[in-house]
């Protein structure tokens, strides 16, 4: 990473290879990316200590796993209730995540479920909190864009850091570059 400000094109770049190859070992990327294997393992370690790489596991696609009824809350807490609602939230296994909110609403759920009936005791239980005043649900119907972030962080990435003889991301496109 260039400084605390973001990552750099490499740092982009070997995200992306990860991306596009999870199962890479560093050899692999050091090909993909054109770049040392040293420099590889240099760069992913100062990621992992800096919190921007958190992670290897697999990505788990919930609907392919059997729980295509998915749904997002918005839950209405009482006041200072924040680190209540979030126990009772990691004790309902339907919860895939929930964020604390500005808005009408103070936290944002995301939850799936087996089926509708699944959906409802999930909705029950969040209503059983004491800590949730009200809380409004909208079930999902499709997905649009799922989880990415490759384009948000080469958008912020300075074209010309990195390593000289480093090969451009496959898909990146030149658009725009100066």
């Amino acid at each position: 990473m260039t400084d605390d400000r973001g990552l750099d094109a490499l740092d982009v770049a070997l995200l992306a290879a990860l991306e596009d190859h999870p199962r890479a070992g560093v050899l692999e990327l050091s090909r993909l990316t054109g770049v040392a294997r040293g420099t590889v393992s240099a760069r992913l370690q100062r990621m992992e200590d800096a919190g921007v790489v958190t992670g290897y596991g697999p990505d788990v696609d919930v609907r392919a796993a059997g729980f295509g009824v998915q749904a997002f809350v918005t839950l209405e807490i009482a006041q200072g209730a924040i680190d209540d609602v979030r126990q009772d939230l990691e004790r309902i296994p339907g919860v895939l995540e929930a964020h604390a909110t500005t808005g009408s609403g103070d936290v944002l759920c995301r939850v799936a479920a087996d089926s509708h009936e699944a959906l409802q005791q999930i909705l029950v239980d969040l209503n059983r909190s004491s800590a949730v005043v009200r809380s409004t649900s909208v079930v999902a119907l499709s997905e649009l864009v799922r989880w990415r972030t490759r384009p948000l962080l080469a958008s912020r990435a300075a074209p010309d850091a990195g390593r000289s003889g480093m090969r451009r991301a496959p898909g990146a496109d030149d658009a725009g570059a100066p």
